[in-house]
Order: C-alpha cells, then sequence, then structure tokens
C-alpha cells in the first residue's frame, strides 16, 4: 500500500533537524524545468507564481543561488503548510519515520515523485502552473504518466490524501489492478458531503500521522480514523471513495 500527499508553497530550509538520505528520483527532468524557471523574466515568474511582489523576489534569489545537486532538507521536514502541521512530522518517532519513508510519496511540480527522505531545496512551482518546456503545453503535460508509473509500481493499493491538482496524475493514468482509494474529509449539510479547504488539509495530515503511528497495511484499518472529530460514512463512501464526516459541535 502507498499514501500520496500533495506538497506545500510555504517551504523552510533548517538542515539542522535530520540529514536527507536520497537524491529524488526524477532529478534530470527537474533540472529540466529549473533551469526553465532560470531563463524566465521577473514579470513572466510573478505571473506564472501568482504571487506579491516579495514572495517573487524571495524566489528569484533561490533561483539564483540553489543547486538541485546540494540539497539541505528531507522532504517530509521541507514542506510548511496546514496538512504538515496537522501531520507534525517533527515529532515523529523513529518507527513512524521507517513507515512514511516505506509507504509515503509526495507529488510534486518542479520534482515529481518525492520520498520523505529525498533532499530538496526550497522551490515554488505548483502542477498547475502553467509553464511551457520543451514541446510540452505544462507539467501535466511535462510529466505524463510517469508519476502513475513509479506510484504503481509494485503495489496493488494507492491511498489518495493529495489535492485534485495533484492526484489527477495518477488518476488519469491510473494501472490496471492497483485500486486507488481517495479518502474525503467533509460536513453533512442537505444530504450531501461539503469538503471545506482548510479542514480537508488538517484531516489529510491527521490521517497521515494516524496511519503513521498505528502502521497501517490495509485500507480497511483507515475506517477506524476518528480525528478532529471525523466519523467513516458508509452512507457516502465506496470502494474508490472513503468519505469521513466531521460531527458539529451539538453532535458530540
Amino acid at each position: 500500500m502507498k499514501i500520496i500527499i500533495s506538497p506545500a508553497k510555504r517551504m523552510k530550509a533548517d538542515g539542522d533537524t535530520l540529514p536527507w538520505w536520497d537524491l529524488p528520483k526524477f532529478l534530470p527532468q527537474a533540472e529540466v524545468l529549473y533551469d526553465r524557471l532560470r531563463s524566465m523574466h521577473l514579470d513572466e515568474l510573478k505571473t506564472l507564481w501568482r504571487c506579491n511582489d516579495r514572495i517573487a523576489a524571495l524566489n528569484v534569489e533561490r533561483l539564483k543561488t540553489s543547486d538541485l545537486q546540494r540539497p539541505v532538507v528531507p522532504a517530509i521536514l521541507a514542506y510548511e503548510g496546514i496538512q504538515y502541521q496537522y501531520m507534525a512530522p517533527n515529532v515523529f518517532t523513529q518507527e513512524q519515520f521507517d513507515y512514511v519513508q516505506e509507504h509515503l510519496y509526495i507529488l510534486s511540480g518542479l520534482y515529481g515523485v518525492l520520498r520523505p527522505f529525498d533532499g530538496v531545496i526550497p522551490y515554488r512551482l505548483e502542477m498547475q502552473a502553467k509553464l511551457k518546456v520543451s514541446s510540452c503545453k505544462d507539467l501535466y503535460e511535462y510529466w505524463g504518466g510517469a508519476l502513475a508509473e513509479e506510484i504503481c509500481r509494485n503495489t496493488d493499493c494507492v491511498v489518495n490524501l493529495a489535492s485534485k491538482e495533484y492526484s489527477v496524475c495518477i488518476s488519469h493514468h491510473q494501472k490496471p489492478g492497483v485500486r486507488l482509494i481517495t479518502c474525503v474529509f467533509g460536513e453533512e449539510e442537505n444530504g450531501r458531503v461539503v469538503e471545506k479547504g482548510t479542514l480537508c488539509k488538517m484531516a489529510r495530515g491527521e490521517m497521515v500521522r494516524f496511519m503513521a503511528e498505528r502502521r497501517i497495511e490495509r485500507p480497511e484499518e483507515l475506517k477506524e480514523f476518528s480525528g478532529l472529530n471525523h466519523t467513516f460514512s458508509c452512507k457516502y463512501s465506496d470502494a474508490a471513495t472513503y468519505t469521513f464526516i466531521k460531527k458539529r459541535a451539538n453532535q458530540l
């Protein structure tokens, strides 16, 4: 069983915690993308990144001074988004780190696929960014089916805890015989499930922590998840979708 998650925009370069173990598998492809970014003008990059002047200046400086061959931090500790805050890898035990290293894969616009202890540098490149490179019109075309090929290798089940922006890289190239289970976290409103962005990110992080703490090996065990007052819903679930409904305050 494998687990896929999204990266986060905010990153840190703290190399004083744990050392990285390996270079990313798709580093040559990442080098092509990084060189393409270096060739772009500031205004082009601001449009691509959809950010303010301060963030653009920070990332342009990174492009000038960083080297993908000289990473500074393991991927699992590099991202600072909400999902990672609730996953809280900085307080993982060694057993939990071993679990995520075996099961967890981070999808990335720049790196393609990252294992938790692959060494990375801070960067800014979302998968949905309209970056033309070589003969490809965007990153989805650039990566094609390579990410799904890597994720679906040597497994019969992939647990999807990634946003749609990233998970489509797998679902659009799903391999026969590999079950893809998407976890949905939401609230029941008027007979339907409503997902809210921040709460989804929080719950995805909690789910990774839950899996690492319990060393989950079978997808059916996911149904026991109760983080952030969520409960598995048979009503809204099927073989490809595990839905968890958040209890309201008056239901607690």
